[in-house]
């Protein structure tokens, strides 16, 4: 297990906030206490203390982000990159190792082009779902996002983080084309075609000649991106959004399997979010309207719940996006798959261009979602446990009693969605406690380390996780001795030798951590 400590001395740490501030001005490096106060974790199971920022040091540009990463490699200071410092629920802005600098990249916040012939856009990292959302109306662009659970965050943190959405562009990461990326000695490189010194199809497509990199910093230490192209929907001639409601608990088995097949065959494209009926009343309600007792709420309570919300014990929204007579189809073959199983005719709504948008099911940001940390307590908080499996109900039923059995255990309610992707589900749980209860944060860090313990052993492995459990996934990910760490480590070192950049994110430390001594 790697040191979670700075190993870098006083002396070196203000050498290198000094050459910090001859770079980007010393109002954008910031040390004293109230300033630090906004870049924690805001959401921690415990004090965060583990993660102590050093300070923050907010570049401008691209050329400030090289000289600030050839700093930190000359004195050994620990850099933890953060595009707008949003990531809730896995860790917010703090650091991994106590002691690091915060990377504040939000002031890099420049939209660079939008092509609305070919729907794309190219942006810098401190540019938020509100923002483009907010450019693409003021200048009348046909061109939608696909915004996940709260706007508040970067477009590009949250693709790098494998973030998704609810339109057919869903899937977030695979939007990417064409990254500009700072390595973690200061050179700067471009992905893709970008690799060409004057390159006119850069963001237009996704591969180069030779090995493809762009996957390579998603997730990683291995770089600090500055720029990126996303791809973007154009507006659709029509949509129809099926409202679905799942009476039973055992009923996620069928679903999943029915719109599994037709995600397979592209009847839709998007990310299928089926939640359970915590969703609405966590964010429409407190917990202490309905239920004061002791242990999670009663299955009583639950179905008052769905009475108050007209949910079923699941519930999911399944849009469809493009011209009016495709689209008519689509809703008409969803219909015909799983009507005969619910009974009952289901819900439905139209959108078509011209109306306003904010009737469609277009990828308006929004910050609703953030609600739900105050279901329990004045310093609600929630932390998201996310295993990724087969997109079969079978299992999906089998994992969702285990992991509900194991919220009993643990006093926590249960509130869960399974997002169903093309062949896979992520299935994605978030844990809701009260910061202020050491009792229930301590419940809380217990069940998410036997979830992990637990579904390992069932062969489902996390796709992202909170800062404080970042080791313990990674441990699951153990074929043939932890071979994909090793390989991992290995290119680390070889771009990162001083060992700065994010050390330890996502279980990949450098070698001076591994040793416990820093490098001559």
């Amino acid at each position: 297990m790697a040191q979670v400590n700075s190993l870098v001395s006083e002396d070196a740490a203000r050498a290198a906030l000094r050459e910090f501030e001859a770079v980007v001005g010393s109002e954008w490096v910031r040390t004293i206490e109230e300033a630090l106060a906004a870049y924690g974790d805001e959401f921690a199971p415990g004090t965060g203390d583990q993660h102590a920022i050093r300070a923050v040091v907010a570049p401008s540009s691209t050329e400030e982000v090289q000289a600030i990463l050839r700093t930190a490699a000359a004195h050994r200071v620990p850099l933890w990159p953060v595009s707008r410092g949003k990531n809730l629920g896995y860790g917010g802005s703090a650091p991994l190792v106590s002691g690091s600098v915060v990377l504040d990249l939000s002031r890099m916040n420049r939209i660079l082009d939008v092509d609305e012939k070919l729907g794309l856009a190219v942006v810098e990292p401190g540019v938020s779902f509100f923002d483009l959302y907010e450019h693409l109306q003021r200048h009348r662009i046909r061109l939608w996002l696909s915004a996940p659970g709260h706007g508040l965050g970067s477009l590009i943190g949250n693709a790098l983080e494998r973030g998704f959405g609810f339109t057919p562009y869903g899937d977030h990461t695979s939007k990417l084309c064409g990254l500009e990326v700072v390595l973690p000695d200061g050179e700067l490189a471009r992905t893709g075609m970008g690799a060409m010194r004057e390159c006119r199809a850069w963001h237009h497509y996704p591969y180069s000649f030779g090995p493809h990199w762009d996957q390579m910093f998603v997730q990683s230490n291995l770089g600090v991106v500055t720029r990126a192209g996303i791809w973007l929907m154009p507006e659709p001639e029509m949509t129809i959004t099926l409202h679905i409601n799942l009476p039973k608990f055992e009923d996620i088995a069928w679903f999943v399997d029915e719109m599994a097949q037709l995600r397979i065959r592209e009847v839709f494209q998007q990310p299928l979010i089926c939640g359970n009926y915590l969703r609405p009343a966590t964010v429409f309600s407190r917990r202490s309207e309905w239920w004061r007792g002791p242990g999670p709420i009663p299955e009583s309570v639950a179905r008052q719940m769905m009475q108050r919300y007209r949910t079923g014990w699941w519930t999911a929204d399944l849009s469809l996006f493009g011209y009016d007579n495709v689209v008519r189809a689509q809703a008409d073959i969803v219909r015909r798959a799983i009507e005969p199983r619910l009974r009952q005719p289901l819900q439905f709504r139209i959108w078509r261009r011209g109306e306003p948008i904010e009737r469609s099911p277009a990828g308006i940001p929004t910050q609703l979602s953030l609600e739900t940390a105050n279901w329990r307590g004045l310093r609600g908080a929630t932390i998201g446990f996310s295993p990724v499996m087969p997109a079969v109900g079978r299992l999906v039923l089998e994992h969702a009693r285990r992991l509900r059995a194991r919220h009993d255990e643990f006093g926590i309610d249960y509130y869960a969605s399974f997002a169903i992707g093309s062949r896979h589900i992520t299935n994605i749980n978030l844990i809701i406690f009260d910061r202020d209860d050491p009792v229930m944060t301590k419940a809380a860090r217990d069940l998410f380390q036997a979830a992990i313990e637990d579904a390992a052993r069932e062969g489902y492995g996390e796709y992202r996780t909170h800062i404080d459990f970042m080791q313990a996934v990674s441990d699951t990910f153990d074929f043939n001795d932890h071979a994909l760490r090793r390989l991992n480590e290995r290119v680390k070192d070889a771009l990162d030798p001083a060992g700065v950049l994010a050390p330890g994110k996502n279980g990949v430390w450098p070698a001076s951590y591994r040793s416990g001594e820093p490098e001559a």
